[in-house]
């Protein structure tokens, strides 16, 4: 089964070099002059698009947590006041928009709610991406859906049956699916990468993988498991303020990430056994039997 998607002008899938996407989520923290920074460090390692995540703080907090206080660089305020200032506005979006298409780099978002799906049409997105925390909201799905837009949907926290449910809301002509634990950072026991067979296994559309833990290696095993597509969180320092921020790669781990999924691709091979001309000199000098 060849398993293969569109997004953007770039196919994604079996037989295709893996589209690294590197998630600036809000690790900006409110400041667009740190989102172009963030988007400069992931032109540079490599990437092939980057990532921002979209909210309506009124619809995504829920009421109880809503005024519940919290120390934030703008001094202790409500937990939706604090989720307000890190939202860009449309201005800030056209620029993020503006400064992509200038870097040629492509660019999409996680959307958590209706009204910010509606909100990222108006930048005509190379897809949408569910985040894990919205994988059971059926009627985001469903709205999703009718975009007729590639979706990629993000598996962590959730059980199969909920999986099931959710790709069950979608066309899976249309999906990719990420392997995630939603744990930030995560420890290695609990990435269970294996999940990515058997995802592969279960559903007909292309597999990927949202890594959240410490490190690069855990990333890179991912694509030699078959993972399609990875995205990490990039910051400019793990050490800045911010929910993400410690499970986030730097820029210099950016670039070596890239380099070494790059690596791997070219040393999968096609898993047919030949004799390279390389080895000749080798077969011919240590070899003693032939048959």
């Amino acid at each position: 089964m060849s398993r293969v998607l569109k997004i953007g002008d770039r196919l994604i899938g079996d037989g295709q070099p893996t589209y690294i996407v590197a998630e600036i989520g809000i690790n900006h923290n409110g400041s667009l002059e740190d989102a172009k920074l963030l988007i400069d460090a992931a032109v540079h390692a490599g990437v092939d698009a980057v990532k921002l995540q979209k909210r309506t703080p009124e619809l995504c907090v829920p009421e109880e947590q809503q005024s519940q206080m919290r120390e934030t660089p703008w001094g202790y305020i409500s937990y939706l006041d604090y989720r307000r200032k890190v939202e860009f506005s449309r201005d800030d979006y056209a620029e993020i928009d503006r400064y992509c298409r200038a870097h040629g780099i492509p660019w999409f978002a996680s959307v958590w709610d209706n009204p910010s799906i509606d909100f990222m049409e108006a930048f005509d997105p190379i897809c949408f991406k569910v985040p894990s925390a919205s994988l059971t909201d059926t009627q985001l799905l469903v709205h999703l859906r009718q975009t007729g837009r590639p979706i990629i949907l993000s598996t962590g926290m959730s059980t199969s049956e909920q999986i099931r449910a959710a790709v069950s809301q979608l066309d899976t002509g249309k999906l990719l699916l990420t392997h995630a634990t939603s744990t930030y950072p995560c420890e290695p026991h609990e990435l269970n990468l294996n999940m990515i067979t058997t995802l592969r296994r279960e559903y007909p559309c292309p597999v990927g993988y949202s890594g959240h833990e410490v490190g690069l290696i855990p990333t890179v095993a991912a694509v030699s498991l078959g993972a399609c597509l990875v995205e990490r969180h990039i910051t400019l320092d793990r050490a800045m303020w911010g929910s993400d921020q410690a499970a986030s790669v730097e820029p210099g781990g950016f670039e070596r990430l890239v380099k070494y999924i790059r690596v791997v691709e070219a040393a999968m091979g096609d898993g047919l056994k030949r004799v390279y001309p390389s080895e000749h000199i080798s077969l011919q000098k240590l070899r003693r039997v032939n048959n």
